[in-house]
């Protein structure tokens, strides 16, 4: 339904659900931002998850209840009991899988918004009243489209993540001894089959160390693969690099991007975070393309393999196949080779 034909009477009291991923909540945030923009005195309630919360706490004008995602019959009634007394104008269903899909009974609104039926996974249009329209567009563009259809006026994309003073002095002291220009390298994803080679991350870095005397800060999440793929990186490059994956809180991550001249990184949450703190981004995509969720708006420096990828591995053109289709193939990201990668981090650092 177009903006046009929503009640003159716009919501005041607002839910949104949305638990995860890191790149999401990011994404997610311009569409809290633009409700803002067009409702400034609107109730705002954000259910997220302690993840979400932790990058997303001090978030102006924003209330959170934080919920790890129900595994539990004792979860959802834990849920509906919080819910049960409280009334919302509109309901946002930001997301769609099953699990999320039966918290929403709980939240009561005349209206509640959902996907379309392309992407209202596992039976979300049975909980909502009103749909986004499809659009084959940018993941932020879908996330947008729940405050145009709510009513919202279009207005200029704002991130305004809430980094504290304190966060960025903390990011500023642990890059002080790091050589500059300072590349950022995120070199996991969550899912496998999006990662780069580790041999070629190794020859980007020495490459970019002996071109233009680089530095490098290595970030990552807590697991034993992670860890190892990092501390194996920093040993190629002692003493130019400095190595804190697993060691970041979501804010301290976005502080310390925030800081960098520039992210390497496959199709992973810290794109989103990087591009939302105004970094430039050498983003790797051979599994989705980066029309979907690459930077938002900012995609100037990146590699894209994923039409080579469709027509090498899938046997189609890449012009005509549905907005989300994925290179499911080992070989995919290998074909990003690291020429490639460092003219686009020479563009990015200006040394071109």
């Amino acid at each position: 339904m177009a903006a046009s034909s929503v009640s003159a009477a716009l919501p005041q009291k607002i839910a949104l659900v949305r638990f995860s991923a890191l790149g999401d909540l990011v994404m997610v945030s311009a569409a809290v931002r633009r409700l803002q923009q067009s409702l400034p005195n609107a109730e705002i309630t954000w259910i997220t998850s302690p993840l979400g919360f932790a990058l997303l706490d001090g978030m102006d004008g924003v209330r959170f209840e934080v919920y790890e995602k129900p595994r539990s019959l004792a979860d959802y009634r834990t849920f509906y009991r919080a819910f049960r007394s409280r009334r919302f104008d509109l309901v946002l269903a930001m997301q769609a899988n099953l699990r999320i899909n039966l918290l929403y009974p709980a939240l009561k609104a005349p209206l509640k918004i959902g996907f379309d039926r392309t992407r209202a996974r596992e039976g979300q249009w049975l909980f909502c009243n009103r749909r986004i329209p499809f659009s084959d567009d940018h993941l932020v563009d879908s996330f947008l489209a729940f405050a145009a259809e709510a009513g919202v006026a279009t207005a200029p994309v704002e991130w305004a993540l809430p980094v504290s003073a304190g966060e960025r002095n903390w990011a500023a002291a642990q890059l002080a001894a790091v050589p500059r220009p300072l590349i950022a390298i995120h070199p996991v994803a969550s899912k496998a089959e999006r990662n780069w080679l580790p041999e070629r991350y190794r020859a980007a870095m020495q490459q970019a160390a002996e071109r233009w005397q680089a530095g490098f800060v290595l970030t990552g999440g807590n697991s034993a693969a992670e860890r190892a793929l990092c501390a194996e990186l920093a040993a190629s490059q002692t003493g130019r690099t400095l190595n804190l994956c697993g060691q970041t809180s979501p804010k301290q991550l976005a502080a310390l991007l925030g800081q960098a001249d520039v992210l390497l990184a496959p199709d992973t949450g810290p794109v989103h975070l990087a591009n939302a703190m105004g970094t430039p981004v050498v983003g790797l995509y051979a599994v989705a393309s980066p029309a979907l969720s690459g930077p938002y708006r900012r995609q100037d420096f990146l590699v894209d393999a994923y039409p080579q990828a469709v027509r090498q591995f899938l046997h189609k053109d890449p012009d005509a196949l549905p907005w989300n289709t994925r290179v499911h193939h080992p070989g995919a990201m290998a074909l990003i080779g690291v020429d490639a990668v460092l003219a686009q981090l020479a563009r990015a650092l200006g040394r071109i």
